[in-house]
Parts: C-alpha cells; structure tokens; sequence
C-alpha cells in the first residue's frame, strides 16, 4: 500500500474529482438562476462520455485492435470493450462478429477527470483549433466530437503508437435541447466556436 493511498483510508475521504466539485459548488447555482428552474433535480447534468475508436485495419491484422486497446485504456483508465460487426457486408471483406473497434462508457468521476483533462489538456493540443460547432449536438442534448488523432492525449507513446487514429466522443447530457446542453458543457470548460461577425457592405 502506497503512503498516499494509505493517507487517504486514513483521512476516510472519498474521492471527489476536481470538476465534479466545482460542478456541484458553483455550476448547479449558476445554471439554476440562467434557466430560472424550479427545482434543482430540473438542473441538466453530464451523464455519460462515450468514447469510440473505428479500427479498419483491424479486419486483417488482429494486433492493431490490441494496440488500440491499450492507448484507450490508457487515455481513459478503463478497459475499452470490443466492438463487433453486427452484419456481413461483403464488398468491405466484413463478417458478422468480427473485432471493428473499441470502446469505453465513462460515469461518475472518471467521466469528470477524463472531461476535465480533455478540455484543459488535450483540446489545446488540436491544431488550428477554433472551438467546436454548436452544430455537433444531436436533438437530445448530445455533443458528438470527432477527432482525427489520438495523439492529442498525452497518455499515448508516440514511438509505440506512430499511426494517429481518429475517435468519436460523445458527452451525453440529461438537457431537453440545444441551449440548456451547450450551456452545462460551456460552464464544465468546453470551448465552443464564437460566432462569426457578418461583414456588411457600405453602399
């Protein structure tokens, strides 16, 4: 047992992560008195980040799966789950239950560290970055992210993972639109992309 670990049993503190927090302390107020709700259980709030990476390759070499794995294990400190072909399709040589991709469903404070992370860390690694499209968000309250290159998380070895490989988030909300979701994810530190000015033409 580490000292650290020790420390913490000792203390009888249970972890809470640093956004998940400040969510609680500040964001919930803060989202009550914008939207005017009744009821702080009406408060929407992060209910899942699903994390999925397609790996082509995968249908003729079984070790870029693994390696895939490990990176997303990695990133997320989770083990990734496999996901399969539901259909044969002939022309993209695809059998029924063959390995396609990996993927993680993130909950509770590990969803927090990995947002918080990804927002503070990663996002600023992305080049030419201008904030993501508002237009990303699905009519649930859903934001989906896609990204070209794993690489942008620091969890991942370069020299052991050369090739980039592209991967789909989605930061699930329990918001009823568009508005009340952007708003929740932009206090939790998701940069979105400003709106831009219309040049008018003097006459």
């Amino acid at each position: 047992m580490t000292k650290e670990k020790a420390t913490k049993e000792s203390s009888g503190k249970k972890y809470t992560s640093r956004l998940r927090d400040e969510f609680n302390k500040k964001i919930l107020s803060a989202l009550m008195k914008d939207f005017n709700y009744s009821s702080p259980m009406a408060i929407p709030r992060l209910d899942k980040i699903v994390i999925n990476m397609g790996i082509n390759e995968a249908k003729e070499n079984i070790q870029a799966l693994d390696k895939a794995k490990d990176d997303l294990a990695s990133i997320t400190g989770q083990l990734p789950q496999i996901r399969r072909a539901k259909i044969s399709i002939s022309n993209f040589k695809l059998r029924e239950g063959m390995p396609i991709g990996v993927k993680v469903t993130l909950r509770g404070d590990r969803m927090y560290d990995f947002f918080d992370k990804f927002v503070s860390i990663s996002v600023p690694r992305i080049r030419d970055f201008q904030g993501f499209s508002p237009k990303a968000f699905d009519g649930n309250g859903n934001l989906n992210v896609g990204l070209k290159e794993h690489h942008i998380f620091p969890e991942v070895n370069i020299e052991k993972s050369p090739k980039a490989l592209g991967m789909n988030i989605t930061f699930v909300t329990t918001a009823k639109n568009k508005e009340t979701a952007q708003a929740l994810l932009k206090y939790l530190g998701m940069p979105f992309e400003k709106p831009k000015k219309i040049k008018t033409v003097q006459s």
